[in-house]
């Protein structure tokens, strides 16, 4: 089994553990069809559209859906 060479101090660990938290987020891009935002490579949640079609369905607000059933 190895052994090491030198202890890691605390400093350097604790540096190395918090490198997750200055990560960036996530740009949104805008969607080509319906002009909101959306994260790239995913489907419109707006639209449902991916790469210029169809692929899922459209979102309905919760409001106008009970609206429909009355």
């Amino acid at each position: 089994m190895g052994v090491q060479k030198s202890k890691r101090s605390k400093a350097r660990r604790n540096i190395k553990r918090s490198a997750w938290s200055k990560m960036n987020a996530v740009s949104a891009m805008t969607c080509p069809n319906c002009h909101e935002p959306k994260l790239p490579h995913h489907v419109c949640p707006s639209c449902g559209q991916y790469d210029g079609r169809v692929v899922g369905a459209e979102k309905v607000p919760a409001t106008t859906a009970a609206q429909d059933e009355e």
